[in-house]
């Protein structure tokens, strides 16, 4: 009987560790997938403005209108974090966001954008 019970727990572990696993993957492919936009690739993230480039790669996880979702709200960011450190989260993430989902050019004019949310 106690083999029976340890073996339930055993099973049941392994699926919620599935099952987190899951939901971890779904969480952050949802908020960099790096799809193409629709428009046939015209409007690609790297020739961009700041507000574009923040629809695309960021409002998936941070809302569209920066009010937050499964990331902070980031509509008074610039008051809390300044260009530099914004800069640094978008290079190389922090907590639940990926590192890279924007890089050189297209991460520092989102970083200027973001620091001017105040």
């Amino acid at each position: 009987m106690e083999e029976e019970c340890a073996q339930e727990g055993g099973l049941r572990m392994k699926w919620r560790a599935a099952l987190a696993a899951v939901l971890l993957a779904a969480g952050l492919s949802a908020c960099g997938n790096g799809s193409p936009s629709s428009d046939g690739g015209k409007n690609t993230a790297s020739g961009g403005d700041a507000e574009k480039l923040v629809d695309q790669k960021c409002s998936a996880c941070h809302g569209d209108q920066l009010q937050g979702n499964v990331g902070p709200n980031l509509q008074h960011i610039g008051s809390k974090l300044s260009e530099k450190q914004i800069l640094n989260v978008i290079e190389n993430g922090k907590g639940d966001m990926p590192k890279g989902l924007l890089k050189g050019d297209d991460a520092q004019k989102v970083a200027k954008w973001l620091s001017k949310k105040k």
